[in-house]
């Protein structure tokens, strides 16, 4: 027997003995998955040799063993044995490995044991106390995952299989390591096939601390490294009173690397079943995915009837499909396209939808496809819009489908001689609508022509079709508009630092109408527009001029302060034809400091801004030393002379009562705060320019009180006094606080609360339209019996709750959540669903959903 003693470098011992001494590739360069490639493709040569370093190798010629020891460490074909002892018998080609032994995988994969018994490949044999550790990454976090078994079998390096094992993603105890982990799968075997990248588990159990909590015979999850594997998804279960309880598992079938298809069927006691599916693509340039959901309903009774329900409907369903490709970097295009049986179909079935408005108070499907093209200084948009609203207030022959619209926007430097930016603006609509929509502007001239009254009705309109006591929302008919504008400005500052950007602008408009003044009350437009007015052109020069004067005032320690007179000054004349031309992009007019120095304040092309105008204002900027911010601006706008554009009412009264319908608009201003970045309050208000009351005011405040307290919060208020003559007979008022508080490094807690503090306004209103609707149907006997619903000076319209847990391997939440419902006689109701949801990350994940409202016609769902 012959000793070698001492550190033998890796590579500097080969057993020639056993392999043929050919070079081994080095590793490439590059990622972490060159390297993990590299590795495997040297784990395929039959002839890699073994390379062995240790404190002490001893060779047994008796024996015929050769046995190391002491940080041993055995490298070969990817896979390398750390042991304090390792043992390889030459004549039956085992190696065995005792103390602290770790096998690492060409994969990366970390096998621990106290004792190993391997082939000389390290592929097959036995291990003794066992326990696998895998890394990877999952949605941008890394995950460990531990398999451990008091023994188990590992054949050709494929699958082991794990005698009494137990499975968890879980960290151990730091403090206590022999504490149970908070989740942990325990089995008689679990058998985990690499080459299929499946775990299977037989006669199972799911343990929560240690105690167990439900028991399977057999099931199989797909290997964490997989991120895409056909099979059965996280069962959801629902429940709710017009479809019952609910269970559906979905299936997903990864058909190929690039394509996947989900077929998610769901059980309901009370309707039936309800078919889901989606088929998702990827392309070279982009991707696509279409959805589909439908069910031939069992209850239908549990729906109202039509109009305010789809309680006449048998088969309901949806089809929708989304898209996004790239032509080249600058020029994509795509579609978000959504097609329903019925407008209640997504909120009676707690479908989700792409096309649906992030505004919980807009119930509306937006369908739309698109191209466009952005380069460094121009913008190009060709899109298409579908509309179709989901309230049960919303008739689809009112919605516009509007197809093109059409936007080009480029920039570049002026000529040579005078400098600056020219500008040019283009935009095309065209749009269709079937039946004209009117609104009145108060309860008095309210009438229902498609329904008897308030109990059936659902489609509002006028009883006085005339200006001042109906606005037009919208005509029938073809319409298309054309509006080109070609702008330039400079600014010029002198010596010394006013700055005076003089500018000018052409504005360019057609209008190319044909109204629809056949059925429904169509014929009533005449009373607005000339519907023989096929062609409306206009034209609006403007020229102006912009002066800024900034002092500076910089005062060390009390930091640097700015002050900025701005004045600003546009000539142009007349608009033309103010109320005789549709409108229907320049519905919403906000006037407060951020659009003061706007050469024009409306909001869309269907209106100009017209006459001489000055915009004078003062703002002031502070910044200290410390880094905190102050900033705030105080205005006012003058209707020098012309005719002013805001106070002649067009057919939606744009303009009137918005602040800048009087010579002298009202005052706006704006005070914004930043004492460190987790501190900020912004302020913004409109006041009367007679008596300086206020018109409109929002307040937000923003507060992160980290890391003195793991708090943030945040308080939203509103309020604007009452518009009558665009239809909001009262003020609109709001208060908005939420928070969220991190407990612990894993529990969190958040909510946020929406008070309506006009809803009583509401019911007064509501009570005097009941009180006369009664009236004219059953004189005053049937008007005597009208009830007021007595609201309290504050409602809440909406609130969120938030309970959760996160950790390394568990995620768990229970959300309530509580939203407006619009019901058919004008009442606010409420829509309150509870969503429980727990996830064992690499395991799978559940939901539980609970809907705790009553129904109400908003959603079509009957009381019964």
């Amino acid at each position: 027997m012959r000793r070698l003693k001492g550190t033998v470098a890796a590579g500097a011992i080969a057993v020639a003995s056993l392999f043929a001494a050919l070079p081994t590739p080095a590793p490439a360069q590059g990622t972490m998955n060159d390297m993990l490639a590299a590795r495997q493709r040297a784990a395929s040569r039959s002839d890699s040799r073994l390379l062995v370093d240790a404190r002490e190798i001893v060779y047994n010629t008796d024996r015929n063993t050769v046995a190391a020891s002491g940080d041993v460490e055995l490298n070969y074909q990817g896979r390398t044995l750390q042991a304090d002892r390792v043992v390889y018998d030459r004549s039956n080609g085992r190696v065995h490995a005792e103390g602290n032994v770790r096998l690492t995988d060409p994969s990366g994969a970390v096998t621990t044991g106290s004792r190993f018994e391997l082939t000389e490949d390290f592929k097959t044999g036995f291990i003794d106390s066992l326990r696998v550790e895998q890394t990877m990454q999952d949605r941008g976090e890394t995950l460990r995952t531990r398999m451990s078994a008091a023994r188990a079998e590992r054949i050709e390096g494929e699958t082991t299989t794990f005698l009494r094992g137990t499975y968890t993603a879980c960290e151990p105890c730091r403090e206590h390591p022999e504490r149970p982990p908070l989740w942990q799968v325990k089995a008689a075997r679990i058998v985990h096939n690499n080459e299929e990248r499946t775990i299977y588990y037989e006669d199972a159990s799911l343990e929560f601390l240690g105690v167990p909590i439900a028991s399977v015979p057999y099931f199989w999850t797909a290997d964490p490294t997989v991120k895409r594997m056909t099979g059965f998804l996280a069962p959801h279960f629902i429940h709710t009173t017009a479809l019952g309880f609910g269970a559906s598992t979905p299936f997903f079938w990864a058909i190929a690397p690039d394509r996947d298809l989900t077929i998610a069927p769901t059980f309901y006691t009370r309707q039936g079943v309800l078919m889901q599916a989606e088929w998702r693509q990827r392309l070279l340039t982009g991707s696509y995915n279409i959805r589909a959901a439908g069910i031939f309903q069992q209850g239908q009774s549990a729906f109202l009837p039509s109009p305010l329900g789809p309680g006449n409907r048998e088969g309901r369903g949806m089809v929708e499909s989304n898209g996004r490709f790239a032509i080249n970097p600058q020029w994509h295009f795509g579609w978000n396209l959504a097609l329903l049986s019925d407008k209640w179909f997504l909120q009676n079935y707690k479908l989700r939808s792409d096309t649906l408005a992030s505004n919980y108070l807009l119930l509306e499907s937006t369908s739309q496809a698109f191209l466009r093209g952005q380069g460094d200084r121009s913008f190009f948009d060709l899109r298409g819009f579908y509309f179709q609203g989901l309230s049960h207030a919303d008739w689809q022959k009112q919605s516009p489908f509007v197809a093109p619209v059409l936007d080009y926007d480029k920039r570049v430097n002026g000529p040579g001689p005078i400098g600056g930016e020219a500008r040019l603006q283009f935009n095309f609509t065209n749009l269709y609508r079937r039946a004209a929509q009117f609104d009145p502007t108060d309860f008095t001239n309210l009438s229902f022509p498609y329904g008897s009254g308030l109990t059936t009705a659902a489609y509002q309109s006028c009883a006085v079709f005339q200006r001042g006591v109906c606005l037009v929302r919208g005509l029938a008919g073809d319409f298309a508009r054309v509006s080109t504008e070609v702008s330039w400005r400079r600014a010029f500052v002198d010596d010394v630092g006013q700055v005076w950007t003089p500018f000018t602008y052409l504005r360019a408009d057609g209008f190319f109408n044909s109204p629809d003044v056949n059925g429904y009350q169509n014929a009533q437009v005449a009373n607005f527009i000339n519907p023989q007015q096929e062609f409306v052109g206009r034209a609006t020069p403007a020229v102006g001029l912009e002066y800024r004067y900034p002092f500076v005032a910089d005062a060390g320690a009390l930091g640097t302060h700015t002050l900025t007179p701005i004045g600003q000054l546009i000539a142009r004349p007349n608009e033309a034809r103010i109320g005789t031309l549709p409108n229907e992009d320049a519905h919403s007019l906000v006037y407060d400091d951020t659009n003061l120095f706007d050469w024009d304040k409306f909001s869309g092309f269907d209106r100009a801004e017209g006459g001489v105008r000055a915009n004078l204002g003062l703002q002031y900027n502070f910044l200290a030393p410390s880094g905190w911010t102050a900033n705030a601006l105080f205005g006012q706008s003058y209707q020098l002379a012309g005719q002013n554009s805001y106070a002649v009412p067009d057919i939606l009264n744009t303009g009137i009562q918005s602040g800048l319908d009087t010579r002298a608009s009202d005052f706006v201003g704006r005070f914004q705060i930043n004492p460190s970045q987790n501190f900020s309050l912004i302020t913004r208000g409109r006041f009367d320019n007679s008596d300086f009351s206020v018109n409109s005011f929002e307040a937000q405040g923003v507060a992160n009180f980290n890391p003195i307290l793991p708090i943030t919060g945040s308080l939203t208020y509103v309020y604007y006094r009452a518009q009558p003559a665009i239809g909001f007979t009262h003020r609109r008022e709001g208060l908005q606080p939420g928070a969220a508080w991190n407990i612990t490094p894993n529990w969190s807690i958040g909510g946020s609360v929406l008070f309506d503090l006009d809803r009583y306004l509401d019911s007064r209103e509501e009570y005097l339209r009941t009180y006369a609707a009664n009236f004219a149907r059953g004189g005053q006997a049937l008007a005597n019996t009208t009830l007021y619903n007595r609201a309290d000076l504050y409602t809440v319209a909406q609130a969120a709750l938030s309970l959760g847990y996160r950790d390394e391997c568990t995620t768990f939440s229970i959300n309530y959540a509580m939203t407006p419902r619009t019901a058919a006689t004008g009442e606010r109701e409420t829509d309150r669903t509870l969503l429980v949801r727990l996830e064992l990350r690499s395991l799978g994940q559940a939901s539980f959903s609970q809907s705790l409202g009553s129904s109400a016609t908003s959603d079509g769902v009957s009381s019964r």
